[in-house]
């Protein structure tokens, strides 16, 4: 037999009787900046680099065709002096009295015309009571609403939006998540629940109104960190076509008394004026902890007041309409009980830790994009992390991924993920947070 035959041979009798812990502990090598350069050429197709020049090329030619033009730049984003109107602009303006924003207070009938006439308030001046515009229908007028009036006769001219505070619209999500139901693993049970409350009454909502009851409005999820309750979320808010709202629990917490009620409240307002709105509540223990009876300061004071409003705004007088309330935490055990009850929070779904079955799954969602070694025991790695949340599974992918670009490798190998099982499960265990939270789950 060859050298390199013996080569192989003793290479294999080695490999084969190495303990698991030997095959597992590997030294590390750092990567350095030929590797990071090697990195970024993996995802490069063979037109790169020539799109890349052409590209500049545009950029180039456009910037000269400007300059010859006498394009410039200007700071204030208004166009050259030399397509100014002004003169018609100020004919404009005479045309065009500006409105002032005033309050319908309440809608009066007048007995012997029989027309409507309106109680405006108009702030730091007085109250009015006043016609309609000839462009304003009186179905378009409600009591409490925003009116824009002329400063003549301080007739309605537009019914205005409600005013809502720019820190709320930016809690809205635009852009549906690209994480879809097939993207959450080991949490089967829960999923159904979640959808069973949450997309049946928006889908089919005729079912519920043959039987006469209404469907289930709020759903806590709770469970330890890492269990997939944000993702589940998301996968919500791309199934369904409505207004998705995330609102986190520090962001309700203000510096000033009333100004997180009042953000609750405009918050509420908003969900309202949508044909239908899911908002979700991320870390709500931050605003709904229980109350208690020793006075802590006034922090602790205001942080009550902004969980009253809530509790308030899910079960108070005022219809809450086809809005749905999703709230997560990781201390159930810390919320108050007024906003634990049924016709608040209906449904309570726990995410507890995925089980083999589970785990397997999960490990399989994030490596379908990665390139991997065929035929990688999957469910062995997942029998080699018991007790492990989605988030700790989901590194261990990615470890196993460094573990190959580190071998300067283009696909990765079984003994990565198992060499990352042994550094992120065995190594980091002692940063891991689960025990504590499932005493408290």
């Amino acid at each position: 037999m060859s050298s390199r035959g013996e080569c192989q041979t003793k290479n294999t009798h080695d490999y084969a009787n190495e303990d698991e812990d030997d095959l597992l502990a590997g030294p590390e090598t750092v990567l350095d900046e030929g590797d990071i350069a090697l990195l970024k050429t993996y995802g490069l197709g063979p037109y790169s680099r020539s799109i890349k020049r052409v590209e500049e090329d545009i950029k180039k030619t456009q910037k000269q065709v400007n300059d010859l033009i006498g394009i410039k730049e200007s700071d204030t984003g208004l166009s050259l002096p030399s397509q100014w109107d002004l003169v018609n602009d100020k004919q404009m303006m005479k045309e065009e009295q500006p409105l002032q924003v005033a309050r319908c207070t309440k809608v009066l009938e007048d007995s012997q015309s029989g027309e409507a006439r309106y109680m405006i308030n108009v702030k730091q001046i007085a109250k009015f009571v006043v016609g309609l515009g000839e462009k304003v229908a009186p179905t378009d007028i409600e009591e409490g609403m925003r009116v824009g009036v002329d400063r003549t006769k301080y007739a309605i001219q537009i019914p205005l939006p409600p005013k809502i505070d720019p820190a709320v619209s930016l809690m809205t999500v635009e852009d549906k998540p690209d994480v879809t139901y097939d993207d959450v693993g080991g949490a089967k049970d829960a999923l159904e629940k979640l959808r069973e409350v949450v997309e049946l009454p928006l889908l089919h909502p005729e079912k519920f109104i043959n039987l006469g009851i209404d469907p289930p409005k709020g759903v806590l999820l709770y469970g330890p960190p890492g269990t997939g309750k944000t993702l589940s979320a998301r996968a919500v808010a791309n199934r369904t076509d409505a207004c998705f709202i995330r609102v986190i629990g520090s962001e309700l917490v203000q510096k000033y008394v009333g100004e997180g009620g009042r953000l609750v409240r405009e918050l509420f307002t908003m969900a309202r004026s949508k044909k239908a709105c899911i908002v979700f509540f991320d870390e709500v223990d931050a605003i709904g902890g229980a109350r208690s009876s020793t006075d802590d300061g006034g922090t602790d004071n205001e942080v009550q007041r902004t969980m009253l409003q809530i509790v308030t705004e899910l079960d108070g007088f005022d219809p809450r309409g086809n809005i749905k309330v999703l709230m997560a935490t990781n201390r159930p055990d810390t919320l108050d009980p007024a906003l634990m009850r049924p016709g608040r929070l209906d449904r309570k779904v726990e995410f507890s830790l995925p089980e083999l079955e589970g785990r397997t799954q999960i490990l399989r969602i994030h490596a379908k994009s990665m390139n991997c070694d065929r035929n990688i025991r999957f469910e062995l790695i997942s029998r080699l992390c018991p007790n492990t949340t989605g988030a700790e599974l989901r590194s261990v992918c990615t470890e196993a991924g460094m573990f190959a670009i580190r071998a300067r490798r283009k696909s990765v190998s079984e003994k990565d993920f198992l060499d990352s099982v042994n550094k992120v499960i065995k190594g980091y265990q002692k940063f891991s947070s689960t025990p504590k939270y499932m005493v408290y789950n």
